[in-house]
């Protein structure tokens, strides 16, 4: 089995020691090359350089921004897959602040935990390509980027922007930071008229909408430990989850923000829009919007279509149960 290791030495929890166990681990086991990303989209020409090449797996040390990059670089569109494209397979160690899609995936937080995992699936490969019990999830589209847990306009993805010029400005993306941005950002975005409309097409439109996400799993992030659920019904095996909010009034987000929080939560209120488990949702502003993709702030877009793609993606996880 041929590996490429993807290490984002510049990730918020990855460390020279961690990276030495893991890229020593893969050794034991496979054919390895590691790579360390320089830039902006590296991940993504590395992982294009993987498929071209035919190497089996492609794992990911770093953050979410990083997997996404990676997902992007080899995986083909729809529209451009002639079935003949090599896929790897993808394996995560997390490395960021958030890690959002590794745990979704019952990948453990902690990088060693995650790595003795990691080589314990890959020890059930007896011999061949395609024999380790692998995990084959779907994926969505945002227009034509690839997103693996979630995509958000207007207000989720102010916060990204505002979190996107901390990091550069050398501050970490800590969960309170992320906390006192999302609360800065609410009320800054109360003074604005409501822009979007939402539809998912042969079934709802709803205009008025404030703010919406667009998720492919649950949870769709969290707040430290505490996982959050907007759409419930949503799953890797799924299609996608909408929920766009129609009020910033600080007393009907409170109740909704502790919905959120609950252990069995499942968000109900007369200012929620929410659909689980649909195949497309369109949402259109008059005024360029906010997008962000994975947690990645992506720009401003006037529509956006997101469309879910069943069974795309092999990774090397666990089951779910």
């Amino acid at each position: 089995m041929r590996t490429l290791l993807i290490v984002n030495p510049n990730a918020t929890s990855t460390t020279p020691a961690t990276r030495d166990l893991l890229a020593h681990a893969l050794e034991s086991r496979t054919q390895l090359t590691v790579a360390h990303t320089q830039h902006r989209g590296h991940a993504a020409e590395l992982a294009q350089w993987a498929a071209t090449n035919e190497m089996d797996l492609i794992v990911v040390h770093g953050g979410d921004g990083t997997v996404n990059e990676t997902i992007n670089g080899f995986l083909p569109l729809p529209e451009l897959d002639d079935g003949q494209a090599w896929m790897p397979r993808l394996g995560v160690i997390p490395g960021g602040s958030a890690n959002v899609f590794a745990r979704a995936l019952g990948i453990p937080r902690d990088p060693v935990a995650a790595t003795n995992q990691l080589v314990d699936l890959l020890s059930l490969d007896r011999g061949g390509r395609g024999e380790t019990p692998q995990r084959r999830i779907g994926l969505g589209l945002a227009d034509d980027r690839w997103f693996t847990f979630s995509a958000g306009v207007g207000l989720d993805a102010d916060v990204c922007e505002a979190i996107d010029r901390s990091r550069a400005d050398g501050h970490p993306a800590t969960p309170a930071r992320y906390l006192r941005t999302t609360v800065r950002q609410f009320f800054k975005a109360r003074r604005h008229a409501p822009e979007a409309t939402v539809e998912v097409p042969g079934f709802d439109t709803v205009t008025g909408v404030h703010y919406a996400f667009v998720t492919n799993t649950t949870p769709w992030t969290y707040l430290e430990s505490t996982p959050v659920h907007t759409n419930p019904g949503t799953r890797f095996e799924t299609g996608l989850g909408v929920f766009a909010v129609r009020s910033m009034g600080v007393l009907p987000t409170l109740l909704l923000a502790r919905q959120l929080l609950a252990a069995e939560g499942n968000p109900k209120s007369r200012t929620l829009f929410r659909r689980d488990d649909v195949p497309s949702i369109r949402i259109e502003t008059k005024e360029p919007i906010g997008l962000q993709i994975d947690g990645d702030y992506i720009g401003k877009r006037n529509v956006v279509d997101f469309t879910s793609v069943p069974g795309i993606l092999d990774v090397v996880a666990p089951r779910p149960s």
